[in-house]
């Protein structure tokens, strides 16, 4: 699965929160569309099983409340991709690696294999399920972790259980921390902290470029791997370091440096460091420090500013605006525009960028920003997730065309503004800023109200009377007041953050409907069959 990802340390953002963000591309020729939804501890499987790889796990059962952006059509599994549980974390996976014929020599991928023949006959094989993968991380992880590096360490047992029949690139965040995690081959795995102070790109390639296996091995502070991965590596020869005091570069190693790496991946995080850090080394001609086919591009570095929430949506939106590759641009010619695989593209499914905000409390910290479609011409905006339930607008999306969601909506306008690249961007840029700055208003006035919440002596006590009532009739757990009254606000904060989305939705349908009218006129107009003598 093709993506890109920025992954924003707390104090690289503009607000202190950490930010990890992810575009999910579909395969080439293919569209998915997605949902985004709230899945409820009873709504969680007990026994889950992959549609790919065909593989039964036993799932604990005492799941946390998550969101999730699934896919709408669950042919081929949930493909859960990016969300937040109630204890705020955030996972996004997964950013699709490469990695080299050493690796997949030394740990061979766990790839399902059908049945041969019919059972009862001679030479029958009965099937062989494969490993983990895209398809259901998010589902068998989000539900059962309360911070990051549980993310890591759950996901990592799995793997080493279980094995994947793919290389995946995952990002878990809290209030405090960002971690990285890469699975090498078919069972082993590296993570690493994002520093605070640093962003990371990733644009499907493995991208870790210094590893501290000693601190991975031992304390753990800001690295983590596979229990056997010093030995794993000795065996293979697979640390390449000309230095024996080098440092581990897992990049080397584990990864990729091919000619299709050049124009698919590594352009993109030249492209989003040159935006990001403009003035701290040369990025164009000749001399540039690094070029777009660069295999040296740091994994993680220090802006030269605070990344805000539309930083991120700008480089995961660009088309190489202002070089010689930009597509719609006019500099350059037609190979040199054609030349680089885009980060904003037109196979986008969903981009999610989840946000944990330090200086609000446990029940508002978490925002889960959102958009669909082909990012150039799309727009992002904010959604609570801690909620019972998500605006139809989003949650609803069908597999027929429609513009009564949000999914198509934008995939029509998209397909619209394309071949009018300029008739029409001045339309888009006005949307887009329009529904960001509803999104922050949004988001600051409802955030004012949680803070202003509170219960009188008088509500409470008439608060404690009802659930009493409610203990009497065996409805509920028996509770102190104490908890009482703490269930009843969290209650009341949920139905606060739901009216907001549905706010944000209901907002977000009548800028996008607009928007819609506006480029099909434009559209209508430019059409080849059209005349300028009229009928009266």
């Amino acid at each position: 699965m093709a993506c890109t990802t920025i992954l924003v340390g707390k104090d690289a953002s503009y607000d202190g929160s950490t930010i990890i963000a992810r575009n999910e591309d579909s395969a080439n020729g293919e569209f998915n569309p997605k949902r985004f939804v709230v899945v409820k501890p009873d709504e969680q499987p007990r026994t889950y099983t992959s549609v790919i790889s065909h593989l039964t796990i036993e799932l604990p059962d005492d799941p946390l409340q998550y969101t999730a952006v699934p896919n709408a059509d669950l042919k081929e599994g949930i493909w859960g991709e990016a969300g937040v549980n109630e204890a705020n974390v955030a996972m996004s996976a997964t950013e699709t690696l490469t990695t080299n014929e050493r690796v997949l020599g030394a740990d061979p991928f766990v790839e399902y294999a059908p049945a041969k023949g019919r059972e009862g006959e001679d030479g029958y094989e009965p099937a062989v399920p494969g490993g983990i993968g895209e398809e259901d991380f998010l589902t068998i992880v989000l539900p059962y972790v309360k911070t990051a590096r549980e993310g890591v360490a759950r996901l990592g047992a799995l793997l080493e259980r279980y094995g994947t029949y793919e290389m995946n690139g995952v990002a878990f965040s809290d209030v405090d921390e960002i971690w990285w995690l890469e699975t090498v081959g078919g069972h082993h795995w590296i993570a690493k902290r994002v520093p605070d102070e640093a962003y990371v790109t990733m644009p499907n390639q493995l991208g870790i470029d210094e590893f501290d296996l000693e601190d991975a091995l031992g304390d753990q502070q800001d690295h983590m791997c596979s229990a056997d991965l010093a030995e794993f590596i000795e065996e293979h020869h697979l640390d390449l370091a000309v230095e024996s005091n080098s440092p581990f570069a897992p990049r080397d190693a584990f990864g990729s440096h091919s000619d299709s790496d050049h124009v698919y991946n590594t352009p993109r995080a030249w492209y989003m460091q040159r935006f990001l850090n403009p003035y701290d080394e040369m990025w164009d001609g000749p001399e540039a420090d690094h070029r777009p086919t660069s295999d040296d591009i740091p994994w993680a570095r220090q802006p030269e500013r605070k990344i805000t929430i539309e930083d991120v949506k700008y480089v995961l939106s660009s088309h190489y605006q202002g070089t010689p590759f930009d597509p719609y641009g006019q500099l350059g010619d037609e190979r040199t525009r054609h030349m680089y695989r885009p980060i904003g593209i037109n196979r986008q499914s969903q981009l999610a960028v989840m946000q944990i905000r330090p200086y609000r409390p446990q029940a508002n910290r978490a925002v889960q920003w959102l958009a669909y479609g082909s990012n150039p011409f799309n727009t992002l905006v904010p959604f609570y997730p801690n909620v019972d339930e998500t605006p139809e607008y989003l949650e609803g999306t069908t597999t027929r065309v429609t513009t009564e969601n949000f999914y198509w909506a934008n995939r029509v306008i998209a397909a619209l503004c394309d071949g009018a690249f300029r008739s029409t961007s001045n339309a888009v840029e006005r949307y887009q800023e329009r529904t960001g700055a509803m999104g922050h208003r949004l988001l600051a006035a409802t955030d004012e109200q949680v803070a202003r919440l509170g219960l009188t002596d008088a509500e409470e006590h008439a608060v404690a009377d009802e659930f009493d009532a409610d203990n009497a009739e065996g409805d509920v757990e028996p509770m102190e007041p104490e908890q009482i009254i703490e269930a009843v606000r969290n209650r009341e904060v949920r139905e606060i953050l739901e009216a907001a989305n549905r706010t944000m939705a209901d907002q977000l349908r009548a800028e996008t409907d607009k928007l819609l009218d506006s480029v099909l006129y434009t559209r209508s107009m430019e059409m080849k069959n059209g005349f300028h003598m009229s009928d009266f």
